[in-house]
């Protein structure tokens, strides 16, 4: 079991990422009623300004279809790091009943950016000073 928990850690992200992304590029879920007034406000700026919401779902897209796929894995994590910090933001600050999915997701991708064998050697580099 703990020889497949990468992979398994890896296709639940790419899923999550690549569902929501094609439902938030596609608008295929109606917004939610009872949202917080901020997190309202807060969408409303990101889809007035016609660009941002596929700037952000085209690479959740891309990224969770690298996951599922399994090629270019380190580079999607790279990618989808400060998005999941976003997500992590916005809920702490504008709605915290979604607090608990957005730590989920980032554990996640520091399990697999940092701790699972397939990845973490590539990622770690990043993080290696040149002498």
């Amino acid at each position: 079991m703990r020889a497949k928990f990468p992979l398994i850690a890896r296709l639940l992200l790419g899923f999550i990422f690549f569902a929501s992304g094609l439902a938030g590029l596609l608008q295929l879920v109606p917004v939610p009623p009872d949202l917080p007034e901020r997190l309202v406000t807060f969408n409303n700026g990101l889809m007035a300004t016609g660009y941002f919401m596929p700037f952000l779902k085209a690479p959740e897209i891309v990224c969770g279809l690298m996951l599922l796929s399994g090629f270019f894995v380190p580079l999607a994590l790279v990618i989808l790091a400060p998005i999941v910090l976003n997500i992590f933001l916005v809920h702490a600050f504008l709605a915290p009943s979604g607090v608990a999915l957005s730590l989920i997701l980032g554990a996640l991708l520091i399990y697999l950016s940092f701790f699972s064998m397939p990845y973490s050697s590539i990622v770690k580099l990043l993080f290696k000073t040149k002498h």
